[in-house]
């Protein structure tokens, strides 16, 4: 028998769930035999010298361990039954690393007191599959006892290894459990997904972390207290993580040993991941004293503050989806008609952010970024419709002209609605004059185009249609458009173009050899 070391309590944080040898489970033991001492102390109580990760020794031994995903673990769902009732079930599961597919099977496997098989799509192939498959089958003809087939990363299998789990599928010799961080429907066989219940996991919530950190600093099998964590260090612990409960508990471990006997700082926090931290509060003056420069940036078309900033929201945890959305309202406040298709960028980047996620959708959002500092600005479309509700707020609306009001209704025409009414796509150009707005802001004009971009072609258009609408004389265009023209030419000038008048012949000259003479 090997001898502990004082910091390594032997077997401390052995599994007796799980052989040495060929993957395989040993029988659950009846009681746990009590932690054994050394001259460090208690049991876990120095963990330095563990062998396993901290995320490994901190996975729940049941359910009600589980933090997070609450939507899969309530009564009724599908792993509750697998674990109350015993029963077989495939499931694969869907979700960000860090999210609890590996726990939630390690611990259906614990609490239903099943042999638990674990097999990684990285390194294993179809002969160890089948292996594992053979031994479940012996193990449940002979025993009765059912086994857990967990297969991690199961979308880097490809067709013909999938393939080979489906006769066990089928038949319920194993109860299957894939883990995969790829979409299932692209990357599992379709025989596969169908014969199998698919959970989505989510990112653990920041509440939901702060649980996972604390429980580790003071349970015996993590930190056991051996230090503590400064609020500032666990906020950015919290922002580093971005929802995923291993990376939390490994910064944990990596900044406990950094600490040493001292507590957990934000500096240490940064020596230990090499990652500073972005002084940046989501619910206090940070966040709208960078979010304003941000968008005030875009507005005076500083491309590089913009993207600054825009960094220092993605490092700091902001969420995609908030900057997706300022980038929308800021596409048509800020741009408008001067660019309509920043508009459109705005609106994809804000769709990759749901569709793609961080860290790949940062490159969507800079380009959006990039486009709408660029774009010429116009602030018209704003400005028009606040200056509409500003009316309508002091109850300038008046009655819907008659002729536009709904005749759909057998009777409509008996009270006057529609007479008179003018199809405009009848009329040359599809603009006839006719009187659209109530009497009580008749003649206003809302939208007031800039010069800026394409929105000086609105512009033109713009004062060509009012033209139509109020009854001016189509070849008289609007004073605004008659400002921006030359004016007409002086008097001289326009003799100076025209051809001159012949003069009338002189008398006394001779005429012209052959000429008639009443061309004289």
């Amino acid at each position: 028998m090997s001898r502990a070391r004082a910091d390594q309590p032997e077997g401390l944080f052995d599994d007796p769930l799980e052989e040495a040898a060929g993957g395989r489970a040993a029988e659950p033991a009846a009681a746990e035999p009590p932690p054994a001492r050394t001259a460090a102390g208690p049991a876990g109580a120095n963990p330095a010298g563990a062998r396993e990760l901290l995320a490994v020794r901190m996975r729940p031994r049941g359910l009600d361990e589980v933090v997070g995903q609450s939507h899969l673990l309530g009564p009724g769902t599908p792993i509750r039954q697998l674990v109350d009732r015993d029963q077989p079930m495939s499931l694969v599961l869907w979700g960000p690393p860090g999210t609890g597919k590996t726990t939630l099977a390690t611990v259906v496997s614990r609490v239903t007191r099943r042999r638990f098989v674990e097999i990684s799509a990285v390194t294993d192939g179809v002969k160890r599959v089948r292996a594992e498959i053979d031994l479940a089958r012996r193990e449940l003809g002979m025993t009765g006892r059912q086994t857990v087939l967990f297969v991690d990363e199961v979308h880097r299998f490809n067709k013909a290894q999938q393939d080979a789990l489906l006769p066990a599928v089928e038949n319920r010799w194993v109860s299957f459990i894939g883990a995969t961080t790829e979409n299932p429907f692209f990357s599992v066989i379709s025989p596969l997904l169908s014969r199998s219940l698919l959970l989505t996991l989510e990112p653990l919530g920041e509440d939901e972390l702060r649980r996972v950190v604390r429980r580790a600093l003071t349970d015996e099998r993590g930190l056991a207290g051996a230090t503590t964590l400064e609020a500032a260090a666990e906020d950015h612990l919290i922002r580093l993580a971005g929802g995923d409960a291993r990376r939390a508990l490994t910064y944990l471990e990596a900044a406990a040993l950094v600490a040493g006997d001292g507590p957990i700082t934000v500096g240490v926090l940064e020596k230990a991941v090499d990652r500073a931290a972005v002084r940046y509060d989501r619910e206090g003056d940070q966040h709208y004293d960078v979010v304003s420069a941000f968008i005030k940036s875009i507005r005076g078309s500083d491309v590089d503050a913009a993207l600054h900033y825009l960094a220092r929201m993605l490092e700091a945890g902001e969420d995609a989806r908030f900057i997706a959305r300022r980038l929308i309202v800021h596409a048509s406040e800020d741009v408008g008609m001067a660019d309509p298709t920043a508009l459109q960028t705005a609106v994809a980047a804000a769709q990759a952010v749901e569709l793609v996620g961080l860290p790949e959708a940062r490159i969507n959002l800079a380009q959006a970024v990039i486009h709408l500092a660029l774009a010429p600005k116009s602030n018209a479309v704003i400005t028009a419709v606040d200056e509409a509700i500003g009316d309508v707020r002091r109850g300038l609306v008046g009655p819907v002209p008659a002729h536009l009001r709904d005749t759909h209704y057998k009777g409509a025409a008996k009270i006057g609605h529609g007479e008179g009414y003018k199809y405009a796509h009848d009329y040359p150009g599809g603009v006839v004059r006719q009187q659209y707005a109530p009497d009580a802001v008749r003649g206003r004009e809302y939208y007031r185009p800039t010069r800026h971009g394409a929105e000086a072609r609105f512009s033109q258009i713009a004062d060509r249609i009012r033209s139509v609408l109020r009854g001016r004389a189509r070849d008289t265009p609007p004073a605004a458009v008659r400002a921006r023209r030359p004016s007409p030419p002086s008097e001289p000038a326009v003799r100076a173009r025209r051809p001159a008048r012949p003069t009338a012949p002189d008398p006394a000259a001779p005429r012209p050899r052959g000429a008639p003479a009443e061309a004289m």
